[in-house]
Formats: C-alpha cells, structure tokens, sequence
C-alpha cells in the first residue's frame, strides 16, 4: 500500500479485503500446509463483531473461538483415527466439540479410536470417500442455470443439490437432479436466487480496480495479493484505491476456479492485515489453518465492509451462469457487489477469498469462498503472516 493510505490503517500493506466465495478441501503438500493455530488473543474488535453478529457475550465469544481452535486442531488426529470409517467432521457450537462421522460398519474399536482424540462420533450410513464419489459424478453432469450448486452435506450424511425455486419444474433441472439421484445419495432443496458473482462497476471506496470492474484485494503473500479469478484475465493491468498502479494478474483461472494473484510494485508493498473497516481493529494474519464445519468465520469487502457468520459446507460445486466452480466453501456471511476476491478469515487464520453468493447486507443471503490453501499451492505462494 502507498504511504499516503495509513491514515486508513493501522499497519501498512496490501489487505486481505471481504471474501465471498465456498468450500473446498485439498490434500496436504509442501506448499499448502496450513500453519497450526496460535493461542493468540482475539482482539477487542473481533469480539465486538461476534458479540453483534452472533448475539453472544464477550465471555461467550472468547469461548467459542479456543473451541473453534481446538477443534480445528484436533481435526486431522480424529480422521486418521477414523480411517476408511470417516464420514466427515464439523464443529457442533452447542457443544463446543468437534463432530466426526463414523460408518455403522465400523469396528466398535475405531469409534472409541476417535472418542480418544477428544471428539464427539456420529454413526452414519455413507463414508465420506462414497459421498465424495457421488459428487464427482455431479460435477459431471450438465448443469442448466436453474441449478445453484450441489456440495457434500458431513451432518446430513448425504449430497445435497440447491435448486432455485421458481426453476424447479423445468425439464432440464427435473433431468438434472433425475441424473443426480442416479449418481448416488442425494438430497435436494430449493433457494430462492441463483448465485453470482460480487465484481462491480467503478464507485468510490477502498478497493482495487481492473479497467471498470472494481475488486477487493485479498490476502497478502510475498510479492502479491491473491484475490477472485472472475476480477481480471492474466496480463490484466491493476490500479489501486487512489487509481494508482499496483501490477498485473500473473495467474487467474475462472470458471472451474476462483482465483487469482497479483504481483505488486510502484511504491506498493504486503502486510499481513485485513482490513476492519472501523467497525473492528485492523486483523493480522498468522496463518491458514482450516476452520471446521460450523465455525464462526468473518469477511472484510470494499463494498459492505466487515461482516461474521458461519462455515456452512464444504467442497460445493457453485453454478454461476458463466460456468461451475469446484471445491468450493458456502458462508452464512452476507456481501454485495464489490466485495469480489476479499479475505475470509476465522480468528487469526486465513480462509479465503470471495467468490459470489446470493442475497445483500440488508436482507441477507449466502456466499462462497475459495480456500486459501489450493491458492497458495497452485501459484507456488507463500502466505504473508504475522
């Protein structure tokens, strides 16, 4: 970031800006694993949005965040447990536990196995390698508009297809979702809107700009920002907040993906900040560690600023009307045009930057996010952390 924008900020840099895009989980490599959670403190600001997003105390939302943390944590120990018997995990808030899926075919042994690592089982009828399986035969198959997106369902134990409600009766959504009972087991429901994007036309406000699509810049890596895809081609010039230039869109993939990154120069630099808009302290980044299923996550956009919610799924497949995008990961956080390609983040772990959703900070809606972590490794990035 210029000199001249730390009137805005507490930290200079480049910010991880709102986020709006969904699920996805990816395996482990060199260049994707998540750094483990910190005991760090939440700040005043993050308790504050929780206390008026969630309805909790401050008490209460300094509890649910070291829940989140452990569960978190505890996650990869209680899957290996688990074995060929996983059916997926979440973190179940009345609780303040981790909820991990176990098939009824499982030896007694390998729920106790879990139970061990400190997590709650659920017996469930469908592995997460089946449920899995019967999503990659949705994805494909030919999604007409009329169809929101479909994504594996842990709690429900079971695939679930969005269909927008007005469409529902339409030959190709009832062909679609006749194909997707074949492909295994399948739950569906409506929604009231199809999804899209957040990039919007060039308004005032703190974002960044590609010719007249305004953007918000996402997480901070070293030599860059990674953001939405669907802001900018590769090779695209980027100009910043104040019109001045910032670089170019050395990768981006959109549809199938979300994302992309862009390189910076000419006076700017990164920090490892996202943005609190006022209504909470400017948030560092320490890391990328997957929050659960459940989780209390938040989002910082140029257009609608800093709004909390929860982890509603994961590795959901959005169907925008320019094409699906994979391994996605749906929000309760709302967002509005904009707010494209800025930061998701739980406590002090990045999650990842925003997608598209349905609905508005008035009314409410739904967004996506695309994780953080399959960015950083497609692009060979290193995350910029406190």
């Amino acid at each position: 970031m210029r000199r001249s924008r730390l009137r805005h900020l507490g930290l200079a840099g480049l910010l991880v800006l709102g986020s709006l895009t969904a699920v996805g989980t990816f395996p482990a490599s060199a260049a994707d694993t998540p750094s483990p959670s910190t005991d760090q403190p939440a700040s005043a600001g993050l308790l504050d949005a929780m206390q008026r997003d969630f309805g909790l105390t401050r008490a209460e939302a300094e509890d649910r965040l070291a829940a989140e943390r452990r569960a978190g944590d505890l996650a990869p120990e209680a899957r290996r447990a688990a074995g060929k018997a996983f059916g997926g995990s979440w973190f179940d808030a009345a609780s303040g536990r981790l909820t991990v899926a176990v098939t009824s075919d499982a030896a007694p042994s390998t729920a106790a196995a879990v139970r061990a690592t400190g997590a709650q089982v659920r017996t469930v009828e469908h592995s997460a390698e089946s449920l899995d399986a019967t999503k990659a035969r949705v994805d494909r198959l030919d999604a007409p508009a009329g169809v929101s997106s479909w994504r594996v369902d842990t709690a429900a134990n079971t695939v679930v297809v969005d269909v927008v409600r007005a469409e529902q009766a339409d030959n190709d959504v009832q062909h679609f979702v006749k194909q997707a009972r074949e492909a295994g087991p399948v739950t569906v429901r409506t929604v009231a809107s199809a999804p899209q994007t957040f990039a919007a036309g060039t308004v005032g406000g703190d974002p960044y700009y590609t010719g007249n699509v305004r953007c918000s810049i996402g997480f901070s890596v070293h030599g860059g920002f990674v953001t939405a895809g669907h802001c900018g081609g590769t090779g695209a010039g980027v100009s910043g907040w104040d019109r001045s230039y910032i670089g170019t869109f050395q990768g981006s993939s959109f549809p199938g993906n979300d994302y992309a990154w862009v390189s910076v120069g000419s006076g700017w630099w990164t920090v490892p900040v996202v943005l609190g808009w006022g209504t909470v302290s400017d948030q560092l980044v320490r890391g990328s560690n997957e929050a659960p299923v459940g989780a209390s996550i938040c989002r910082s956009g140029s257009t609608t600023h800093w709004h909390c919610g929860t982890v509603l799924a994961k590795n959901e497949t959005v169907n925008y009307s320019q094409g699906a995008v994979h391994q996605m990961t749906k929000t309760s956080v709302c967002a509005e045009g904009g707010d494209s390609g800025g930061s998701f983040i739980s406590g002090d772990q990045a999650q990842g930057v925003t997608s598209g959703g349905w609905g508005n900070c008035s009314s409410g809606g739904e967004t996506w996010f695309q994780p953080v972590n399959e960015i950083l490794n497609r692009y060979g990035l290193t995350l910029h952390t406190a």
